[in-house]
């Protein structure tokens, strides 16, 4: 899998939704209860436990997305030791009344661990500022919301016998790698290629974006990965066809990115302007 760094692809306005997403992702991250203990490596069964059950309350779970079905007993997040002396997570009524269509907007700022929050987080800034500058800030925060709710749904409706939490903003972010294969297909990107050392190469978006989606692709079908249950690769497919349809009403007025500059004689040649 190829790291992008940058793309090369200037904005004209300042992306304030895109940093404001990253910051709501990082600080809720921060103060998820239990992953104190998984960040610094030590998790306990105690910070385990409260971890359960805010994910209960607030992930995205396909069988309440789809069937409405809600369990009768859920994590208290308190821990308990079974009759044959066993510790574990206490299981009860839920105390509280929880929205599966909400739930889907509330699991797009949840993560499991700083890599999955720092890769995500990464993909959005790099590719989003860009988006965010075609679309303007308004309908790119709707855009954003769109994508990530069609991936959560496409994914429930595809495993809608799953009582698994969806956590992530990796459907939302998706759409918008979509969006940019759609309206920056030339576009270079600078990206890391793990090759005995990692390579620094710049290729263009339709080839880093493209190859991301094969991979995708070929993940979802339960090929090639043994995490298949953990990652959810369909819900990262329907974000990314999703952001493709919704972003091709604005391909045919995109400005094209500006041409990377050439060496003309040991001198940078300077870019030309027709009229």
């Amino acid at each position: 899998m190829v790291i992008p760094v940058h793309d090369v692809n200037p904005v004209r306005s300042t992306p304030w939704v895109t940093y404001a997403l990253i910051a709501a992702n990082v600080l809720v991250f921060l103060f998820t209860p239990g992953l104190a203990g998984s960040v610094a490596g030590d998790s306990s069964l105690s910070q385990l436990c409260h971890l359960q059950a805010f994910l209960d309350q607030y992930a995205a779970v396909p069988q309440e997305l789809i069937h409405h079905q809600m369990p009768r007993l859920v994590p208290t997040g308190d821990v308990g030791v079974s009759q044959g002396g066993t510790p574990g997570c206490l299981v009860g009524p839920p105390d509280y009344d929880k929205s599966p269509a909400l739930s889907v907007l509330t699991a797009m700022f949840l993560h499991g661990s700083w890599l999955h929050l720092l890769g995500n987080m990464l993909f959005l800034l790099i590719f989003g500022n860009n988006i965010e500058d075609r679309m303007g800030h308004v309908r790119f925060t709707l855009f954003y919301a769109v994508c990530g709710y069609a991936a959560s749904y496409g994914f429930a409706l595809l495993n809608d016998d799953s009582g698994d939490p969806l956590i992530g903003a990796s459907g939302a972010i998706a759409g918008v790698l979509g969006a940019y294969l759609v309206l920056y297909p030339k576009a270079r990107v600078w990206v890391l290629v793990p090759f005995l050392v990692f390579l620094p190469l710049r290729l263009p978006a339709w080839l880093v974006l493209g190859f991301w989606f094969v991979l995708q692709a070929f993940y979802s079908s339960g090929e090639g990965v043994s995490d298949v249950g953990t990652v959810a690769y369909a819900a990262h497919v329907v974000g990314f066809l999703a952001g493709m349809l919704l972003a091709w009403p604005l391909k045919a007025g995109t400005p094209p990115p500006p041409e990377p500059r050439r060496l003309l004689f040991g001198r940078q040649a300077r870019p030309r302007h027709t009229w």
